[in-house]
Order: C-alpha cells, then sequence, then structure tokens
C-alpha cells in the first residue's frame, strides 16, 4: 500500500544510501566489512531498520558458496539451489532495502574512536557509527595444481554440506586433527568406504576422535601418505598418493575428497584493532561484541565451530539486531 509507513522507512533508508555515494562526507550508521551469508544478511536487517549501510564486499564478493556447485541444506530451496545464484539472490535482496555495496577489498581499519570507524578501499574512506565484521575464514587448502578447478565437483572442504552427494562413494578425507576425524565420520554415513590420508605417522587428534574413527568399519587409515595431485577433468576420479617412506607415487581411484587441515579467518587488517585469539579468529562477547564497543562480529570469523552458510545467516542477523540496539543506547 501507498503511503504506509513501511513504504517510507523503505524510501528513506534508500535515499540515505544513495547520497552517501556522493563522498558528501556524511557518515554511515552501519560499516559492514565482507560479503557473504553474514555480511549481506547483516544488511538486510540494517537497511530495514532504516539504517544507512554500506557493504565493503571485496573484489571476490559473496564468500564460500561462490565456490560451492548445489546447495542442499540452505532453508526455503527444496530443490536445492546453486552457491552462486543463491548469494546473487541474497545481495540483490540487501540491495532492494537501500544497501550500498562496494567491490573493493578493504585496505586498512580504524577503529580506536567509538562511534568514528573508518575503513579504506579503492582509494576512499568509508567513515560510520558502528561496524559489523563479516569477512569469514578461507579453507586451508592443499595447494595442488587440479585442486581448485575440482572444487565443487568432488573436492569438498564440508562434510556436513556436501556428505548426500556421495552416498555409496569411496571418500579421501585429508587431515589428522579433529575435523578431519569428524568429517570422516560424517561422511562414513553416507559413503561406501572412507580413506584418511595423514601425512605423518600418527594423528594429532583427541584420543576420543581416534576411538570412534578406529571402531567404525568403513573407515580405514593411511598414514605417511600425502596426496600430491588430484586426478580429473570435469570432476574427480582419482588422486595421486606419495608414500612419505618410500617415496612411491601410486595413483589411487576414488570419488571425492574432502581437505580438512583448518581454517584461516580473514583476520589481518583487524590486528592491533581488535582482540583476536591464538588463531586468529575474533574473539565475541555476550553474542557479537568484540572487544571494542561498538564494532561487531558475524559468520565464519569469530566462529570456528560450525562454518554453515545458513549459521553464518543467523550470526549475521544477531549482530545487526545488535548494531540497532547499540546506536539506540548511543545516539
Amino acid at each position: 500500500m501507498k503511503g504506509n509507513k513501511l513504504e517510507g522507512k523503505l524510501e528513506m533508508s534508500m535515499s540515505n544510501g544513495s547520497s552517501m555515494t556522493r563522498g558528501s562526507g556524511e557518515v554511515f550508521d552501519v560499516l559492514i566489512i565482507g560479503s557473504g551469508p553474514a555480511g549481506l544478511t547483516s544488511a538486510i536487517y540494517t537497511t530495514r531498520a532504516a539504517l544507512s549501510t554500506v557493504v565493503i564486499g571485496g573484489t571476490s564478493w559473496g564468500g564460500q558458496l561462490m565456490l560451492t556447485t548445489e546447495v542442499e541444506n540452505f532453508p526455503g530451496f527444496p530443490e536445492g539451489i546453486m552457491g552462486p545464484k543463491l548469494m546473487d539472490k541474497i545481495r540483490k535482496q540487501a540491495e532492494r532495502f537501500g544497501a550500498i555495496i562496494v567491490l573493493e577489498d578493504v585496505e586498512k581499519v580504524a577503529f580506536k574512536n567509538v562511534g568514528e570507524f573508518s575503513a579504506w578501499a579503492g582509494n576512499k574512506e568509508y567513515k560510520a557509527r558502528s561496524v559489523i565484521i563479516a569477512t569469514g575464514a578461507q579453507t586451508t587448502w592443499l595447494g595442488l595444481p587440479n585442486e581448485q578447478k575440482l572444487i565443487g565437483r568432488g573436492v569438498s572442504s564440508c562434510a556436513p554440506c556436501d556428505a548426500p552427494f556421495f552416498r555409496d562413494k569411496n571418500i579421501i578425507v585429508i587431515g589428522g586433527g579433529d575435523s578431519a576425524m569428524e568429517e570422516a565420520l560424517v561422511l562414513s554415513r553416507f559413503a561406501a568406504e572412507v580413506a584418511i590420508v595423514h601425512r605423518r605417522d600418527e594423528f594429532r587428534a583427541s584420543k576420543i576422535m581416534q576411538e570412534k574413527v578406529s571402531k567404525d568399519p568403513k573407515i580405514k587409515l593411511l598414514l605417511n601418505r600425502e596426496i600430491v595431485d588430484v586426478i580429473g577433468e570435469v570432476r574427480v576420479v582419482g588422486v595421486k598418493i606419495r608414500d612419505n617412506k618410500t617415496k612411491e607415487v601410486v595413483e589411487f581411484p576414488i570419488d571425492g575428497i574432502f581437505v580438512a587441515i583448518g581454517h584461516t579467518p580473514a583476520t589481518n587488517i583487524f590486528k592491533g584493532e581488535i582482540d583476536l585469539d591464538e588463531k586468529g579468529y575474533i574473539k565475541v562477547f555476550d553474542r557479537t561484541k568484540t572487544s571494542v564497543e561498538g564494532v561487531f562480529a558475524a559468520g565464519d570469523v569469530h566462529d570456528y565451530h560450525y562454518k554453515q552458510a545458513v549459521t553464518a545467516a543467523a550470526f549475521g542477523c544477531m549482530a545487526a539486531l545488535d548494531v540497532e540496539k547499540w546506536l539506540m543506547e548511543h545516539k
């Protein structure tokens, strides 16, 4: 209905956002750094709350879902949806409500003055009263010649996301920590056989996780071995494995590879500005607050446990609501 309060609120939000792109010197209510599910969900909520919002999304926007093929576990898509298409829909939803999205990489930030925050991207300074950091975490890949081109085509880093696609298939999990054990246990519920490949002669995983794996008849262990290449043109059909003792390299037919050697949070530019833990993840308090008042975090940049698109989106919602409350309390 035209002329109602909701429409007026929306028009005001879009007008505010548009004026901010002209370099007028005005300050955004919210600066969001990152454009994955967490960042864009935050933008949907902040703009609908009539808060002028700029999202500095990076030159490679969209997060990890841009490297994913079919997504079957995001609510609202019973037939599944391709990762890039899902992110495009979320982006358009944020833009519909007035979010300004800047496809530049953040070069530095300044968070020392509460309520007067800045970020520099593309030779321009963006100022805001509050900040949501949603830069995510990158999978630590093996760096093999064919690995990157086969991501989403047999190469994965998330068993809870992709295990159903490998029903009755033969799978390799690469890694030696608890994450690798967890991936293997999830996959064993679907796959015909799971092999855990580790380059050393013993795992670093906890004893309880190793015990669980050893009791699973579908899981076998390949120690002192290393994947040196992935075989396949359209999809993974095998790997080349090197025995680290004999140095012999053999080809091993396989249907899928799950890399579980860790994640690297995208937090380098925040060092010295907010508190990070020993692994580089942002420390959060009371849901989404960081060590700096007025700066909040959402998604994989602080969540190293779940690492799901839907939980990242949920954290984005939480951060946006926390920001709205904080701004109301600090007029």
